[in-house]
């Protein structure tokens, strides 16, 4: 698959949409890594009650606000879009942290 256009050089909507295709793949593998994370903090956390952490999640939430202003993108439309991730990120590290568990039960 040859890559896509960059936003600047986009003549026409199908350059546009196979940027955005090719984004979404990039993203897609980024999440996969990210949530492998969260399998290596479900194995290591021996509390669930740690999984949770709230000033952890406002550090997250405020180091993408920071990034995003330094980019030049919208530090609360960013903060949004990662408040879910990281309650998506929560919610998998909860489930895989109880498998772990109980996996050998």
């Amino acid at each position: 698959m040859t890559a896509a256009k960059s936003p600047e050089a986009c003549e026409s909507m199908t350059d546009v949409r196979a940027g955005v295709d090719q984004v979404d793949r990039e993203l897609v593998a980024l999440l996969v890594r990210r949530f492998g994370y969260m399998d290596a903090a479900a194995r290591i956390k021996s509390d669930r009650g740690t999984v949770r952490d709230e000033a952890r999640k406002a550090q997250v939430l405020d180091n993408v606000a920071h990034e995003a202003a330094a980019a030049g993108l919208s530090p609360e439309r960013l903060r949004a879009v990662w408040n879910e991730l990281v309650e998506q990120s929560i919610a998998h590290e909860m489930i895989r942290w109880d498998q772990i568990r109980t996996a050998g039960r």
